[in-house]
């Protein structure tokens, strides 16, 4: 039986463990209840510190640690205030963000928080497109980041970028308006994301693309309480799906594990755009935004 506690030593041990360094730029998709508790308080807010503390001792002063903070406001027909705006994606991304020395990007879909050298870098002036030129994703890629997911898999956001750059066809850019809050004030704004067709066969599914990155020993992962550690690099998985797709065109769909092709249809439009948070949110069966993001929650 796996143990229910950890220490912050377990945890920077699992953190050298599968190759993360001082002055390493991480990124990475959280489960943190699922590792159990830290040793004393069984709070949130002290496993939370526990590993917090742990990965920027291990990173130093050089490193930088990045969470996903996504909302999805304007698809979901919201508005957007990088300040107030909880994040979708956890209790570990929600503390996080809430740090004062943290800084969010004001992508009002696909935001990103970030603590370290390079945090000011990886969010400031972020694009429209939140997978377009110069976005999050690409900064990301350029620093040689790594992907360091705790209780999940090797997949992460960082795939669907990785999917744009290699124009895989059950994707598109689909924009969205809204409105958007900074320091009391309000203006309408545009966010363009990588959705995916609504059709059966198109969602996001990872298996596959873990199984391939176990193989090839480019996922490494460490345990550490009840659960464990994993870490894949940016260049690794641009490399492994770049060299997969041509032959296997949907692995990284839940096409490939039923075995079909999907009739790859769009009902709105590639170049419609959704205008009013009314149309935007009544409008599910028109488009569907990525719900494997949303999955990553505690």
């Amino acid at each position: 039986m796996k143990k229910s506690t950890y220490t912050k030593k377990e945890i920077r041990d699992a953190l050298h463990g599968i190759g993360i360094r001082a002055g390493d730029v991480v990124f990475g998709h959280s489960h943190i209840g699922f590792l159990g508790f830290p040793e004393g308080p069984r709070t949130p807010e002290n496993a939370f510190q526990t590993i917090l503390e742990a990965f920027l001792e291990v990173l130093g002063p050089e490193g930088t640690l990045t969470v996903p903070t996504f909302t999805y406001s304007f698809s979901n027909g919201k508005s957007f205030d990088p300040d107030q705006t909880p994040s979708d994606c956890g209790i570990f991304t929600e503390m996080f963000r809430r740090l004062p020395d943290c800084r969010r990007s004001e992508d009002p879909n696909i935001s990103i928080a970030a603590i370290g050298k390079q945090a000011k870098y990886l969010t400031q002036k972020v694009p429209e497109n939140a997978y377009g030129q110069d976005c999050f994703w690409e900064r990301f890629y350029e620093q040689d980041g790594k992907i360091c997911n705790i209780n999940f898999d090797a997949g992460s956001t960082f795939v669907h970028w990785v999917e744009r750059q290699m124009e895989v066809p059950y994707r598109f850019d689909k924009s969205f308006q809204g409105i958007f809050f900074k320091n009391g004030r309000q203006e309408i704004r545009r966010s363009t994301i990588w959705v995916r067709y609504l059709c059966a066969g198109t969602e996001a599914a990872f298996n596959t693309f873990d199984k391939l990155a176990r193989y090839n020993n480019m996922y490494l992962v460490r345990p550490a309480g009840r659960g464990f550690f994993g870490m894949i690099t940016a260049r690794d998985t641009r490399e492994l799906i770049q060299n997969t797709l041509p032959c296997r065109p949907w692995f990284l769909t839940k096409a490939e594990t039923v075995g079909i092709i999907p009739d790859l249809k769009n009902p709105a439009g590639k170049t419609a755009l959704i205008t009013s948070p009314q149309t935007v949110s009544t409008g599910r069966d028109i488009i569907q935004t990525d719900l494997f993001d949303q999955r990553r929650q505690e």
